[in-house]
C-alpha cells in the first residue's frame, strides 16, 4: 500500500466508516514512526510490533498505516485510556512511544480559520501540522522482552483445572500444577452457569 497520509486514510475510512480527527493521529503515528524507526510498513516479515494505549478509532489509523493487527500478533491493546502509542522494531526491540503534544489542541484550533466546529478544526489541522508541532516522541524501554510477547506460536498446553487449552506460553504454574491465568485467579469474568450450546444460551 502507499505510504501517504491521503491513502492511509482513505484505507482506514474503508474499515471504519468514515475519517475522524483520532484516526489522523493513529494514521500520522504509524508512518511517523516506520521513518523513525527505519522500518518498511506492511511487510510479511512481521518486522514492527505496536502497543496501543487505548482502543477505538486511534488503533484503526494505526493498523491502516502500519498493517500491524491482533490478528497477526503484531498489535496489542495496553487499555490506560490514553492517545498514545509504543512502536517496537522486533528485530532490534528499539522501541519508541508517540503522543500527542500538549499543546497540539490549541495549535490546531490556532492553525485553522473559521472552523465549523472545533472537531473539523481538529480533522483538518492534524493533516497539516509539522510533526514537531503535533507529537512528542520519547525512546523507551520496555519493561519486558517482545519475543516473550510472541513467544511460540505452535506452543498448546492444557490448564490442569478447566481443562480449556492454552496457546502462546501463557500458561502459569500454581502449586505444582499447570493453570491458565484464569484458573490462576486472574479472572476478567465470572461464570453464573454453564449451558450446553450457545442456542440454548441465546433461548434462555
Amino acid at each position: 500500500m502507499e505510504n501517504s497520509l491521503d491513502a492511509v486514510l482513505r484505507e482506514s475510512e474503508k474499515h471504519h466508516g468514515h475519517v475522524c480527527p483520532r484516526q489522523v493521529l493513529g494514521a500520522r503515528m504509524g508512518l511517523l514512526a516506520g521513518d523513525v524507526l527505519g522500518v518498511s510498513l506492511h511487510q510479511k516479515l512481521k518486522n514492527l510490533m505496536v502497543f496501543v494505549e487505548t482502543d477505538g478509532c486511534f488503533a484503526d489509523g494505526i493498523v491502516a498505516a502500519t498493517g500491524c493487527t491482533l490478528g497477526h500478533r503484531t498489535m496489542r491493546l495496553i487499555d490506560v485510556g490514553r492517545v498514545a502509542a509504543t512502536f517496537v522494531d522486533v528485530k532490534t526491540e528499539r522501541a519508541i512511544r508517540i503522543a500527542p503534544s500538549a499543546t497540539s489542541r490549541q495549535a490546531a484550533i490556532d492553525l485553522i480559520n473559521n472552523p465549523r466546529s472545533r472537531w473539523h478544526a481538529y480533522l483538518e489541522a492534524y493533516q497539516i501540522m509539522p510533526d514537531e508541532e503535533l507529537f512528542n516522541i520519547q525512546e523507551i524501554t520496555l519493561m519486558f522482552l517482545v519475543k516473550d510477547v510472541l513467544s511460540r506460536p505452535d506452543w498448546r498446553v492444557i490448564c490442569e483445572r478447566c481443562g480449556e487449552e492454552i496457546i502462546n506460553e501463557r500458561e502459569v504454574e500454581r502449586d505444582g500444577k499447570t493453570l491458565c491465568k484464569v484458573c490462576a485467579g486472574e479472572s476478567y469474568y465470572e461464570v453464573m452457569h454453564t449451558v450446553s450450546t450457545a442456542k440454548t444460551l441465546t433461548s434462555s
